[in-house]
């Protein structure tokens, strides 16, 4: 079965074919670095994480390029207002540069904490000034952008596509426009290439125009293509983007080179929470560092990261999803219930008998890839592949209390950590505090031992107390014919 994309540009569901297989460029618009992640930022980079690993996985060598705005995004998203991290600068005293570094900092290491893949290639707006002045240069050339006081803006009835992505006209955004018009603009949608700074306005560089800074929608077109290629196969981002970012981008992009910008635009759904959109404004906007460590009013405990990855990825990027306590503690008990089916495997898998290979549990090894491979190969299903590999325990389940060899038990372990960690990306914290697994597994197989001894000997009393005393620290005995698991 081949891979099928739900391809935003052309609103159709369509075979993944790129460019130069088995290589793939993929650009993921990154984050402006002016405050904590919050839960919208892991909706979005856990989605396209799930992509990048099963691109992988499924053999594509991926070139992922993930920027990090650091200049150029205005406060209104277009082309009025304040730099927002020139603002988030003013309010603590720092320079702008300072907030970045704290914040790109605190990015990564929610990002870290979810198991999200680093970018091959992560570039900065702000380390690409010389390349945004040229493709300035170039639009301008063309005739497809006019200067006008030392901004320079983009014409976008020049581009006869323009609004294609989003499925707006130009007639229609302009007929939107606010009453308040730039005077500089030759019509209301063309957007800034290159802004003019005003007086103390810290993030200036010299240009053929004067001292200014760039676009925001400029940066991501230049840097995908220096490090992709003119034409990238995957364009990632967020819903709300498509206008006026993307567009923007495939305008400025196509008419530089001719060519299409992006083969394939996939846009992941905006998330709630509790059926309210977040927002700074609204008060409700909570940061991935309140949900992991810190509390919020929002929900009653904190939650570890490997359950929100969980609970994302139990539904399609394409789909909105609701936060809420409730949501979460439901992916929270099953996120534990997979964390201890994978772990009780691994341990089975080392102390199982040696026994002949079972075609059975072959072929059923082999059916539960094709189903997963299937449910990822339609569009990036997460939420079906999570039901194959629970299905997956169910069959472990009754491996092991059957008395399944050791061989049989290895491979399913291999095909469960691949499933589970290599494309999903689960990664639960060490059991016991980080404690030696083996030492773990020996201590626990005693005291099972030692409560088979005593059932043998009839002391049900001390059979029970290690049973119940097992199971308050989260380790259930099981009683089989091939004697006791757990």
């Amino acid at each position: 079965m081949a891979l099928k994309v739900y391809n935003s540009l052309t609103r159709t569901r369509e075979e993944f074919v790129p460019l130069d297989p088995p290589r793939v460029g993929m650009y993921v618009c990154g984050p402006t670095v002016y405050g904590h992640s919050h839960l919208g930022h892991a909706k979005s980079y856990v989605s396209f994480d799930a992509i990048l690993r099963w691109l992988r996985y499924s053999g594509y060598e991926v070139n992922y390029v993930q920027n990090i705005t650091d200049v150029g995004h205005l406060t209104d998203d277009a082309d009025a207002g304040e730099d927002k991290i020139v603002a988030e600068a003013r309010r603590r005293g720092l320079h702008p540069m300072a907030v970045v570094e704290v914040f790109m900092r605190s990015y990564y290491e929610d990002m870290d904490a979810l198991n999200i893949l680093r970018p091959d290639i992560a570039p900065r707006a702000s380390g690409h000034i010389p390349e945004q002045i040229e493709a300035v240069k170039k639009l301008l050339e063309s005739g497809h952008a006019y200067e006008v006081n030392g901004s320079v803006y983009f014409d976008v009835h020049s581009f006869g596509d323009y609004g294609r992505l989003s499925g707006r006209s130009v007639d229609e955004m302009e007929a939107g426009a606010r009453v308040e018009i730039n005077p500089d603009k030759r019509h209301p949608s063309d957007f800034a290439l290159w802004k003019r700074a005003e007086p103390g306005h810290i993030m200036r560089w010299p240009s053929p125009w004067g001292e200014g800074y760039p676009g925001w929608h400029l940066e991501c077109s230049v840097m995908s293509q220096k490090y992709i290629g003119e034409t990238l196969d995957i364009h990632g981002g967020g819903m709300e983007n498509k206008f006026p970012h993307h567009d923007c981008e495939i305008a400025q992009a196509q008419s530089i080179t001719g060519k299409p910008f992006a083969r394939y635009w996939l846009h992941n759904n905006m998330c709630t929470l509790n059926g309210q959109k977040m927002g700074k404004s609204l008060g409700n906007a909570i940061t991935l560092k309140e949900v992991f460590h810190e509390g919020t009013r929002h929900l009653e405990k904190t939650f570890e990261p490997v359950v929100v990855r969980h609970f994302i990825l139990t539904s399609h990027y394409r789909q909105p999803i609701d936060f809420s306590n409730a949501a979460l503690m439901a992916a929270e008990s099953g996120s534990h219930k997979l964390r201890d089916a994978v772990r009780e495997l691994s341990r089975a898998a080392r102390q199982a008998p040696e026994k002949p290979e079972s075609e059975q549990v072959r072929r059923t090894l082999e059916k539960i890839e094709q189903r997963f491979r299937e449910a990822m190969d339609e569009d990036f299903n997460t939420a079906a592949a999570i039901a194959v590999v629970f299905d997956f325990t169910r069959e472990v389940h009754q491996w092991i209390e059957a008395g399944v060899g050791r061989a049989d038990l290895a491979a399913a372990d291999t095909l469960m950590r691949h499933l589970t960690g290599d494309v999903l990306g689960f990664e639960w914290p060490a059991p016991m505090g980080g404690a030696d697994e083996s030492k773990q597994d020996a201590l626990i197989g005693l005291l099972a031992e030692i409560r088979e001894q005593a059932r043998k000997a009839k002391n049900f009393e001390l059979a029970d107390t290690i049973r119940d005393r097992l199971a308050a620290i989260g380790v259930q005995l099981r009683d089989t014919p091939q004697g006791p698991v757990w």
